[in-house]
Parts: C-alpha cells; sequence; structure tokens
C-alpha cells in the first residue's frame, strides 16, 4: 500500500468532509454538552480560512487518488516570565484516518510526518488533547512515543 502526504489545498474540501463528520461524530457522542449536532462539521469558508493561515498546516494522506486521512496542526507560541520560559508548539487540533483505513500505518504515518515537520519548524513540542474516554486515540497516541504532560479535570454544574 503506497500511502502519500501532502499539504491539503481548496480542492480537498469534499474528499475531506467525511474524515471530518467521523472526529465531529466522536466528539459529539462523548460530550454532547460541548459540541452541537451539525449537518457540516466544517464549514468551507473555515477550512480555506486555515489553508490561508501561514501559522495552520493541514496535511492529508492518500492511497492513489483516494484521500484516506488528515491532520490538522497549529503553531502557537507563548511569551515567557519570570517563572515558564517562552515555548513554541505545534499543536495537533485533530487527527482522522478513514475506517475502512485504521490499522494500516496511516495515522502513524501522518503523525511522523507532522513530527518532522515541526523538527523542522524548530518548535519546542507537539502537543495535543485527546478525551478520556476515546481509549483507543490514547492508545495510539502512547504507540507512537507521546506521553501525558497534563491532565485537565471539571466538574459540571449544569
Amino acid at each position: 500500500m503506497n500511502i502519500s502526504i501532502r499539504k491539503a489545498d481548496q480542492n480537498d474540501y469534499e474528499s475531506l468532509l467525511p474524515l471530518f463528520r467521523q472526529v465531529h461524530d466522536l466528539h459529539v457522542f462523548v460530550r454532547p454538552d460541548l459540541y452541537k449536532e451539525n449537518s457540516i462539521p466544517v464549514e468551507q469558508e473555515f477550512f480555506e480560512s486555515q489553508l490561508s493561515d501561514v501559522k495552520q498546516h493541514i496535511f492529508v494522506a492518500t492511497i492513489g487518488n483516494e484521500l484516506v486521512g488528515v491532520i490538522v496542526t497549529k503553531e502557537e507560541e507563548s511569551t515567557g516570565n519570570s517563572f515558564v520560559k517562552a515555548r513554541r508548539v505545534l499543536v495537533i487540533n485533530s487527527l482522522s484516518v478513514a475506517e475502512k483505513y485504521r490499522k494500516k500505518g496511516i495515522g502513524k504515518k501522518l503523525t511522523q510526518y507532522t513530527f518532522d515537520f515541526g523538527r523542522n519548524l524548530r518548535v519546542d513540542s507537539i502537543e495535543l488533547g485527546v478525551s478520556e474516554k476515546n481509549t483507543s486515540a490514547i492508545e495510539f497516541y502512547r504507540s507512537i512515543g507521546m506521553t501525558t504532560k497534563s491532565r485537565k479535570m471539571e466538574i459540571i454544574l449544569s
């Protein structure tokens, strides 16, 4: 299986919608108090704004002409002060692989590509958020060498 990784472009929007839908549906299922059900998980205008933003990077995995995976990232910087160091981070906002292509190395190839991209940007780290209930994602991220940095906790009051 020949998996290629490239930057996303405007022509990818329609092909990416099912992948964005997978991620959004999982978020809605796990946290309906936070995420809204909607017919279009990512508006085309928003997608195009991400593509034109020099701090955001979207990469797609293809097999032949078929788009089978996507990773959405954004560069973020925090300023230093008397108790924390300034840092540059590449945040993974979304990773999705088409269901029929899971467990075939596509997610690993996308994240490895992103790790190499981050090294070339000279960021300090690559980070992401993942729901505690998404155990398969947590297992995947651990399998590629990621570790838990911190944990957000909450109490829902309504």
